[in-house]
């Protein structure tokens, strides 16, 4: 027999998920295989379409505009959908610098960015975060200089965020999808900016 203690009771949540889940299944509005293969494809999906939205969005100021005015539309502009949300894209600035959280759960919009990561999930994030920002960008090692300010947005089950970061410096002429290549998950989040890679250190002779 195993031991109980290795057992975890259910979250509200967990237990509201699989409660839900064996009801649809019983009415027979979904089956099994359905839901698991759902669940499959969001689990492979990563932040390539919102590092898409990004990088079309530094190459073409029309579709900027368009994704800082209505970000569902933009998405779906580009054959992404989001469904039942709104979706806000924030931008950074020379002088401000935008973080997301959702401080009651882990609302994120998945649909762009996949699965969220664990520590956008716990407790610790979700409340330090709105308390002292620039620290705990600093433990990802994004260090804003004290003179830019930093918002802190607070997504809902409505409402998503996620942020148009600024474009690296000695980008120019870049392809857009070589420049969707410097968009992490992380950067979209804000807890991160995007970043050159680093050139291999020459060998010595």
């Amino acid at each position: 027999m195993k031991d109980q203690g290795s057992y975890r009771p259910l979250s509200y949540f967990q237990l509201m998920e699989v409660s839900l889940r064996e009801l649809l299944v019983e009415k027979g509005v979904v089956t099994e295989d359905a839901i698991a293969a759902a669940m499959a494809t969001m689990r492979a999906r990563g932040p390539e379409r919102g590092a898409a939205m990004v990088a079309r969005a530094w190459l073409d100021p029309a579709y900027k505009a368009r994704m800082l005015a209505n970000g569902t539309a933009a998405a779906e502009d580009l054959g992404f959908e989001v469904p039942g949300l709104r979706l806000i894209v924030v931008e950074n600035t020379p002088d401000t610098h935008n973080v997301i959280v959702c401080t009651l759960c882990s609302c994120y919009p998945r649909m762009l960015l996949g699965i969220p990561p664990e520590w956008y999930k716990s407790r610790p994030y979700r409340s330090r975060v709105v308390r002292e920002p620039r620290k705990v960008l600093a433990e990802f090692g994004t260090k804003i200089p004290a003179k830019i300010r930093i918002r802190v947005h607070d997504s809902n089950a409505d409402m998503r965020y996620m942020v148009l970061p600024v474009r690296p410096a000695g980008t120019d002429g870049w392809s857009e999808e070589r420049l969707a290549g410097l968009v992490t998950r992380d950067c979209l989040i804000g807890v991160t900016v995007p970043n050159l890679p680093k050139s291999p250190k020459s060998r010595k002779s």
